[in-house]
């Protein structure tokens, strides 16, 4: 098939005495003998007879180029032309070699510098013609920074670079450009890496202790880190911890650490302090950050130490964790100009890693979400105790103390029931839970009560429905200090089970084991059946037993006058009454009480 057209024909030059063409070769012709020629045109259209080929050596992989030397021209008009068997397609470049200038790459680079200045310099192969040169510094973050530069001499091109950092690595790289007809940018020169000066350390350390009371006086574990502010601006840094007292102008006492230490140990006795740490590197100190440690009079982070001094202990205030950290707030004093927030990353850790924030003045709340320097997160179901201190003057008070969890989890193991007192219609249990090293606060207990036979509907109590479907009675105690609970309206002689779940703002875990009780018999209800049926029927077969006994002694026979022994005399009647005559009766006894009475008889 016929040769495609060139593609992206352009034409160029470094010196504007070696010209160089590209192009895109098209598609394979599957033909031999193809063939580029180049023709040399002269300004004018009139001047034919200057026309001249100029022969070049191709070279195509994924472009094809030809150079060749043109001399003083400076108006090219160039055709390349490409043909086969099939036909031949031509593509046409008409330029001013002035204005198609590719300089090439700068190279010998080198430099002057001090602490916060560089002057790169470098060496150009393009005599006699402006350039135009754009300089590249790559900062330590990765940032990239652009700087122009036109100051040209005759062998050489330099810029000076300010505003750096002292003792920092800098990467520059140079390409350059026709100043008056821009073209195109030269291909980058080798990157060169300069450092700048050392100088003195900038900023300070921030620093902080922790106080423990000893026999005789304290220990204080100091900790330094530097602020963002802070910089080393030297190869080799260590710290110097001073400490002197405040009241006699004692001799101080100072000790050295390399770089990798970021706290140490002091023991002092009870009177004040004046700690002081700063950084050196090979030029000089650092400013001192100071700290004063007061007489042992005042509170202290540790509890022995309050408790050493006779101090009231501070009351924990429960916090709760936000998506943000935990929220840490306090009431503002206008006497501190800043505030400190410590606590231990690792609480369970011995010792612990003490971190800790300082804020201004006019701050009375943060959310503590990780340490600053290790981006370090708080972890679910971890405890953390938070000291706020207030400062003024280097010293530092105790102000109030919070404890929190990031996100609450439900407790790590159930409540041990120790006690199980049982009537026939209720049930009391008492349970022992630590409350210490759970995962959550605990914020009372739940109690689950259910028959075995059937889902359970007590009264007073709300519904628990399990993955199995089957339902528990549930009775919720808000107290976590209340571990004891009675489960009324049971049923004599059922068998029950039951479970004491512990929850936290996070939950409670899922109920695994169950406390099996049996209800005794209603022994009021045998009471009463005694009383009403075995009684009665008792009384009734004694009574039946010893009837004529019983009928002797609850109802006796009353006997007939007629039958009576009294009547047994002779037979005197006055009308129809029998009359006895005394005569007839002789008496056992006879007595007269009065004259009257015996008148009368």
């Amino acid at each position: 098939e016929p040769p495609d057209t060139p593609n992206d024909f352009s034409c160029q030059t470094q010196d504007m005495r070696i010209v160089t063409c590209t192009w895109s070769p098209g598609g394979d012709t599957y033909l031999y003998g193809q063939k580029c020629l180049f023709l040399f045109l002269p300004p004018s259209p009139f001047d034919r007879f200057s026309q001249k080929t100029a022969p070049c050596t191709v070279s195509c992989s994924e472009q094809c180029s030809c150079s060749w030397d043109i001399g003083q021209q400076r108006i090219c008009n160039i055709t390349v032309t490409v043909e086969n068997p099939l036909g031949k397609k031509t593509a046409m470049d008409i330029f001013d070699v002035t204005h198609r200038i590719y300089p090439a790459a700068p190279f010998q680079l080198w430099e002057e510098c001090t602490d916060t200045e560089i002057t790169l310099y470098w060496k150009h192969r393009n005599k006699g013609i402006e350039l135009f040169c754009e300089i590249e510094v790559r900062q330590p973050d990765g940032e990239v920074e652009l700087h122009n530069s036109s100051d040209m001499h005759l062998d050489y091109a330099s810029i000076t670079l300010g505003r750096l950092q002292p003792y920092t690595e800098y990467t520059a790289r140079v390409h350059c450009g026709a100043a008056k007809h821009f073209w195109r940018w030269s291909e980058w020169s080798k990157a060169q890496t300069i450092r700048t000066k050392e100088v003195t350390p900038s900023g300070k350390l921030d620093i902080w202790r922790e106080i423990t009371p000893v026999l005789g006086g304290r220990n204080v574990t100091l900790f330094w880190k530097q602020e963002p502010s802070f910089r080393a601006n030297g190869r080799s840094i260590s710290y110097e911890v001073t400490w002197e007292k405040v009241e006699d102008g004692s001799k101080p006492e100072s000790i050295s650490f390399s770089s990798v230490y970021n706290s140490t140990r002091i023991s002092i006795d009870n009177h004040s302090y004046r700690i002081s740490i700063k950084a050196k590197n090979n030029v000089n100190y650092s400013v001192p950050s100071v700290l004063i440690i007061p007489r042992a009079t005042g509170n202290s982070r540790s509890t022995l130490f309050c408790s050493f001094l006779g101090t009231e202990e501070l009351k924990e205030e429960q916090v709760d964790g936000t998506d943000d950290g935990i929220f840490i707030s306090w009431g503002p004093r206008h006497i501190y100009d800043s505030y400190i927030i410590d606590w231990c990353n690792y609480p369970m850790l011995q010792p612990c890693d003490l971190q800790w924030r300082r804020f201004g003045p006019n701050t009375s709340s943060a959310a503590i979400n990780s340490v600053p320097l290790f981006s370090s997160c708080f972890c679910s179901g971890v405890r953390y105790n938070f000291h706020i201190y207030g400062s003024v003057a280097n010293r530092a008070s105790l102000l109030e103390k919070k404890t929190g969890y990031l996100r609450e989890l439900p407790p790590r193991c159930d409540p041990t029931v120790e006690k199980v007192e049982l009537t026939f219609n209720a049930v009391t249990l008492s349970w022992d839970y630590h409350l210490t090293n759970e995962s959550g606060f605990v914020r009372g207990y739940h109690v689950y009560v259910s028959p075995i036979q059937e889902d359970c509907s007590l009264k007073g109590s709300k519904k628990h429905v399990l993955p199995d479907d089957s339902v528990l009675c549930k009775y919720t105690i808000e107290n976590p200090e209340e571990k004891t609970y009675t489960v009324k309206h049971l049923l004599p002689n059922t068998k029950y089970k039951l479970a004491v779940k512990a929850y936290t703002g996070g939950g409670e875990t899922a109920i695994v084991n169950f406390r099996y009780i049996d209800t005794p018999f209603n022994s009021n209800m045998l009471y009463l059946l005694v009383l009403l049926v075995i009684v009665p029927s008792l009384v009734a077969a004694i009574c039946r037993w010893k009837m004529k006994w019983v009928k002797e002694c609850c109802c006796p026979v009353i006997p007939s006058p007629n039958r009576s022994k009294a009547l047994s005399f002779k037979e005197f009647k006055i009308g129809s009454e029998k009359v006895l005559k005394i005569s007839d009766c002789i008496p056992d006894m006879l007595a007269v009480d009065t004259k009257t009475e015996a008148h009368k008889l």
